[in-house]
């Protein structure tokens, strides 16, 4: 084995990743998931009582899912300058998330301890906020990108 034909395999294993879509159809999937997963997060202690820790890790994972479906399926016209689109809000998306969980934790401490004095807590974000605004922001930044292209 040479060493130009590994790389070559190496480069189009990394393009098939870099270009991999799934079909248009796993967009609607994904919103209603997303959707079934917010609305039931919002009325989960009515319908599930108190004690449902594992209903509402259930939901984030779903709500998770769903984002991520939504993220990588195909748009409609599928061409470089969308691929490039996409790309782009995957960078900005990243860079944002970085700043988000590096600031936010001593925005929290900040906030705790001007309400409660006495009582103040300094804490790390979840991986489910920072998965979920770092989804959150890809999302909108490739829709406002397409939209003004």
């Amino acid at each position: 084995m040479n060493k130009e034909s590994y790389m070559q395999r190496e480069q189009r294993a990394l393009q098939k990743l870099i270009n991999f879509r799934l079909p248009r159809t796993f967009m609607t999937i994904g919103l209603l998931l997303a959707v079934v997963a917010v609305v039931f997060m919002f009325f989960r202690t009515t319908l599930f009582g108190e004690d449902s820790e594992i209903i509402k890790s259930s939901l984030q994972k779903v709500l998770l899912v769903g984002m991520l479906l939504m993220s990588i399926s195909r748009d409609r016209e599928e061409d470089e300058m969308t691929i490039q689109l996409r790309m782009q809000s995957y960078a900005w998306a990243f860079i944002t998330g970085v700043i988000y969980a590096l600031v936010m934790p001593y925005v929290e401490f900040g906030v705790s301890s001007v309400l409660n004095a006495d009582n103040e807590t300094f804490t790390n974000l979840g991986d489910f906020q920072v998965l979920v605004f770092m989804l959150l922001v890809q999302l909108m930044c490739y829709h406002t990108l397409k939209r003004y292209r």
